[in-house]
């Protein structure tokens, strides 16, 4: 069976702007990981009569709700009265409950009193399924009832996370007549509908496994899903969709449920014993925090020099004055001794450089978005050349993406431009 969610984000702060509802994009990619189609986001504020119309509309339209938010212990932490009463439910106090948050008050809170109120946490809907909160003090709970899955979990998302890891994944997945196993497939160098173009036809065919494509900034991928009995045999059917989408799109897939493509470099690279450094004057240190965000990059990564004036690029990395005089810092020729110097600087196998215009206003009379992107290995040097738009931040963030895709490609043995 096909299950449809809608995901309810209860609290006025959403609404306002003042925080960012990052629980329905979290809670979202797991559901599509699970095969559970999510065709609504709602926010609500802490109003009950407006909450309850929400819940009443999302009923008629989905068969599993999922609530954030909403279950602590002031007047406006509303959430589970408007679902029971919307179910036709009472609350009804969950003494096990009361002693974990009695525990975790005493664990964690010890210089805090407990209040009567906080024992509304703990006023659940009779027959509900518990989902114990080992991260704060509100439980969870989920319940069928109109042919509605109903999960409601608090809105902190440092408990949301764990509370859908350990909980409501397990939760679903014991709802289903199968296993369903699913694969992303990673690209760069295509765009999102040059690739759904590709793949149209196909996805419009396809009932089991699914593919389903999603763009992210500067890259894009593919999700493959399959249903069936055992996971041996959901595993099987993606391997012939997972090899036809490397025939499709060869060298522009990167990796497979692979986090990123610094990540996919950081294994390449700790796999050949090889290190990188980076140089950086427009993209202003982004590659070298990317690598670094990574545990362990220290075994891979040597550093990277920021070298955003020319007398940096000449002192520091040794680029030749007569290369900026005759060429400019936003050049071909200054990318290469850039990515050169990073090697000779730090004591790199691997130099990556970047040098270019971000913008808003066009330098050295070149335009805005025009980056060169060198990369030095040994004796070899290549230099990348691309025009990446207006947008600062996105000529940033797409000359890294550039840059790795660079290094991922030597390392791979392709032509690395």
């Amino acid at each position: 069976m096909t299950h449809t969610a809608e995901l309810i984000a209860v609290g006025t702060e959403l609404l306002l702007g003042s925080i960012a509802n990052t629980d329905a994009q979290m809670i979202s990619q797991a559901l599509s990981a699970l095969g559970i189609n999510v065709y609504y986001h709602t926010v609500v504020g802490d109003n009950p009569a407006r909450a309850k119309a929400a819940v009443e509309i999302a009923k008629r339209r989905a068969d599993i709700i999922i609530t954030t938010g909403g279950l602590g212990p002031t007047c406006d932490d509303l959430t589970k009265q408007v679902l029971a009463e919307a179910f036709g439910k009472k609350l009804v106090f969950h003494p096990e409950s009361a002693k974990k948050m009695e525990a975790y008050f005493a664990a964690y809170l010890p210089h805090r009193t407990i209040t009567e109120n906080n024992y509304q946490q703990v006023m659940l809907p009779e027959g509900c399924t518990v989902l114990d909160n080992d991260w704060g003090t509100a439980p969870g709970c989920a319940f069928e009832a109109e042919g509605v899955t109903v999960i409601m979990l608090p809105g902190p998302p440092r408990e949301c996370r764990a509370m859908l890891e350990h909980r409501v994944i397990p939760y679903l997945k014991g709802m289903s007549d199968g296993v369903i196993a699913s694969r992303t497939v990673k690209l760069f160098g295509i765009g999102e509908s040059s690739m759904e173009a590709r793949l149209r036809e196909r996805m419009a065919s396809m009932t089991n496994p699914t593919m389903a494509p999603y763009a992210k900034e500067g890259e894009c991928e593919v999700r493959i899903t399959a249903k069936a009995p055992t996971s041996e045999q959901a595993q099987a059917m993606l391997d012939p969709v997972e090899e036809a989408l490397r025939r499709e799109f060869g060298d522009l897939v990167y990796g497979v449920d692979v986090p990123s493509l610094h990540a996919r470099i950081s294994a390449l690279l700790r796999e050949q014993g090889l290190t990188l450094s980076t140089a950086e004057s427009c993209t202003g240190g982004l590659a070298a925090k990317r690598m670094t965000d990574l545990p362990g990059a220290s075994q891979v990564f040597c550093g990277g020099v920021v070298c955003y004036t020319n007398q940096v690029k000449r002192d520091v990395l040794g680029v030749s004055q007569n290369t900026l005089d005759d060429f400019g810092a936003v050049s071909p020729q200054t990318a290469a001794e850039l990515a050169q110097g990073v090697c000779r600087c730090t004591g790199s196998d691997i130099g990556l450089s970047f040098t270019g215009v971000a913008g808003p206003d066009p330098d050295e009379g070149k335009e805005v978005g025009l980056v060169y992107i060198g990369l030095a290995h040994g004796e070899q040097v290549w230099v990348k050349e691309v025009h990446l738009g207006t947008a600062r931040d996105r000529v940033r963030n797409s000359a890294v993406l550039h840059g790795f895709d660079m290094v991922r490609r030597l390392l791979t043995g392709l032509d690395v431009v």
